[in-house]
């Protein structure tokens, strides 16, 4: 029904944003990867995902036609809901999870709050083969390699021998791997050694 809508960015948070399109002002929930987009826009043009439930209507704002697919591909799967997927987007950005689908990495994907590890595995056996059109215009954006599920695993068992406690490694990993996805294993190491 909608495409996208375009205007004057009135209020914005982490969740949400509203745009001011004409006099009209459409709240649309928002992902922290669309939120990191527009934060200090005086302007924005958000593609839009409209969903009617039972007892709502939501619009759900992106910054990019690529993160708009994503999740509508996240929607395709049973027990996915609009949070879980904006949870999941907010988590990880396209690329990452291009990259965390296309390995199978089930363990990373589950670190999402409220994911549990079937509903992970059932995200990328339904998606894994329905990424290849999104990898293809990601990879000519020019975008950087997402990690490999060899690397990260790699990581985390480092840090785990090394004494680091097994959570508090992922949490600090998950960050590093969003900072520097081409990074090797011992790069991301000492990065996460330095905030251990």
């Amino acid at each position: 029904m909608y495409e996208y809508i375009s205007g004057r960015v009135a209020e914005v948070a982490p969740t949400y944003a509203v745009i001011d399109a004409g006099g009209v002002g459409y709240c649309l929930n928002i992902s922290l990867e669309t939120f990191s987009a527009i934060e200090h826009a005086a302007e924005a043009k958000l593609y839009v995902h409209f969903v009617v439930r039972e007892d709502a209507q939501l619009l759900y704002g992106f910054a990019t036609k690529i993160e708009r697919e994503l999740f509508r591909l996240l929607l395709s799967v049973s027990g996915v809901g609009g949070n879980t997927a904006r949870m999941i987007l907010s988590t990880y950005s396209p690329h990452e999870l291009q990259g965390i689908i296309s390995t199978g990495n089930a363990v990373l994907l589950k670190n999402v709050k409220g994911l549990g590890l079937k509903t992970a595995q059932k995200i990328i056996v339904e998606l894994s083969g329905k990424l290849t059109t999104l990898a293809v215009q990601t990879d000519i954006a020019g975008m950087p390699a997402a990690p490999s599920a060899e690397t990260a695993d790699e990581a985390l068992a480092a840090l785990v021998m090394l004494g680091f406690a097994r959570t508090a490694a992922e949490k600090v990993l998950r960050t590093v791997l969003r900072e520097a996805p081409g990074a090797s294993v011992e790069e991301i190491v000492r990065m996460a050694l330095k905030r251990l």
